[in-house]
């Protein structure tokens, strides 16, 4: 009878211990902390950069006004129908155009599609997972190779076969696993949400920057096509006064220097169009370049330079309002409330997890024989000792947050740096047109007086040609002058956050 006993112990505990394995008794470790990378800014973008650096050749102090466009917002995908011939672009058109095709905003899309997969990825570690299969198996064990001997129930003379089977026999069977206390997992998903967050904003500030960048490139164009038309006034005066000069050396009243001299001008002047014409087309591929559009597309521009009023707000209203709308400002908290979250994930990895699992289903021989079976574990895991890796997670995860703070302090100081500049560019090149286009009347009635009197003789062809490149200076700084007070304004409504809503509606009625 003790002998039955025990037998039956022995088989209950073989019995047990297997149930155990099945159940997943001693389970890994909870989840693990997702770690940020250690920066969360941006790359790529555009920028305004003007200095009062003075031209040689200059009657004023004109800025010295640069576009940079860096990174994938240089380039665009290609429109699959492009216009034919030509096209005649507004700069809303050309905004609208960037906004679909530029490489920048592609990019920033598809870094928000990305962050939402991981944002998914998260989540999908706090919920059930639900699985079902069906097998049918066949086998045949060797029970002394698993440990089943005769001297394994004592001895008690109970015989046992050195194999079992062959047998055969179906499962049906659907599980479901979840993991019920988890707050790494929880925290993970936190950090991943703000993560999209900030993509997801990143994706906006594109757009802010891809208006930029082709507003931009479409205002430096503009600029060469103003400085083409004066270019053409200026050839024909000089090809006035070469005919002038050429009619009295030719009557016997001037000497042939003041022809030749005459002759120089216009050379140099028609050679200064052909180059102006050259710099128009290299700057209609670099837009067509930034808008979908083909190469060698002729295009032309609706829009012409003009003068803007000043902006009414004070500069302390402007920096509040842009603290407010810079989407790339809002990325900065978003990318550190996903640190944040990350460092408490790491901090969570000390915490017990616990998890249910279970699986039912049907076995048997044959499908009209099979037989209801069930699983069911619950499972709670105590971390003790994890050689120091936690400790390196949250050491990780507070470098992370220590400087995504800084860059978020550091994002704040940008735009109100970018604002401020953009109040005294704005400034500076408003003053600057005024005195320019002075200039630009001075240096026309300066030229007329000079031809009138080389007419009558008091004066050389010396005087005509200085009058003549006082004017082309002259209508080169006006020019200059109000791209750089039109680059001011746009780089202030992008400093603020508005570029996408506001630029497009400085130009209406500029045609």
């Amino acid at each position: 009878m003790k002998d039955r006993f025990i037998r039956s112990s022995q088989v209950a505990a073989l019995v047990l211990l297997a149930l155990a394995a099945g159940a997943g008794w001693g389970q890994q470790p909870g989840s693990r902390a997702i770690q940020l990378p250690l920066s969360g800014g941006q790359p790529g973008g555009s920028s305004v950069q003007q200095s009062a650096n003075p031209a040689m050749t200059s009657t004023v102090n004109t800025l010295n006004t640069q576009v940079r466009v860096q990174g994938a917002y240089g380039g665009s995908t290609q429109d699959p129908n492009p216009p034919s011939g030509g096209v005649t672009l507004t700069l809303a058109n050309a905004v609208r155009r960037g906004l679909e095709f530029n490489l920048g905003k592609t990019g920033a899309d598809t870094a928000s599609r990305i962050a939402q997969a991981q944002r998914i990825a998260a989540r999908s570690a706090m919920l059930p997972t639900i699985g079902a299969g069906i097998s049918e198996n066949a086998a045949k064990l060797n029970l002394e190779a698993e440990g089943l001997t005769a001297s394994t129930f004592g001895s008690g003379g109970i015989s046992i076969p050195k194999t079992a089977g062959p047998f055969h026999y179906y499962d049906v069977e659907g599980a479901v696993h979840e993991n019920v206390m988890d707050f790494t997992a929880m925290h993970n998903y936190r950090s991943a949400s703000h993560s999209a967050e900030a993509a997801g904003l990143g994706a906006r500030q594109a757009r802010e920057e891809v208006v930029l960048a082709v507003t931009g490139m479409y205002l430096q164009l503009m600029a060469t096509t103003a400085l083409m038309d004066a270019q053409r006034t200026e050839v024909q005066y000089a090809e006035a006064a070469y005919k002038q000069a050429r009619a009295q050396t030719d009557a016997g009243n001037r000497a042939p220097i003041d022809a030749n001299r005459s002759q120089v001008e216009l050379q140099t002047e028609q050679q200064r169009m052909r180059s102006q014409l050259a710099d128009q087309q290299k700057l209609k591929n670099a837009l067509a370049r930034l808008i979908g559009l083909p190469l060698g597309l002729e295009i032309s521009i609706a829009e012409k330079l003009q003068a803007l009023p000043a902006d009414s707000d004070s500069v302390e209203e402007a920096v509040r309002r842009s603290w407010e709308q810079r989407q790339d400002l809002k990325a900065a908290v978003a990318q550190l409330q996903a640190a944040e979250e990350a460092r408490k994930a790491a901090g969570a990895e000390h915490l017990p997890t616990a998890s249910i699992s279970g699986n039912y289903g049907l076995q048997g021989i044959n499908p009209n024989g099979g037989n209801g079976v069930f699983q069911a574990a619950a499972s709670l895991t105590i971390p003790i000792f994890s050689g120091g890796r936690i400790r390196a997670d949250t050491s990780q995860a507070d470098a992370v947050v220590a400087e995504r703070r800084a860059e978020l302090s550091n994002e704040r100081g940008a735009v109100e740096l970018d604002v401020r500049n953009a109040y005294l560019d704005l400034a500076v090149a408003g003053e600057q047109v005024n005195t320019a286009q002075s200039n630009r009347t001075l240096a026309l009635a300066t030229l007329q007086q000079s031809q009138d009197r080389f007419a009558v003789g008091v004066a050389d062809s010396v005087e005509v040609v200085n009058s003549q490149q006082a004017l082309a200076a002259a209508d080169h700084d006006y020019v200059s002058s109000l791209f750089s007070q039109n680059l001011a304004k746009i780089a202030l409504a992008h400093a603020m956050g508005e570029a996408e809503k506001d630029i497009p509606e400085l130009f209406k009625g500029s045609k």
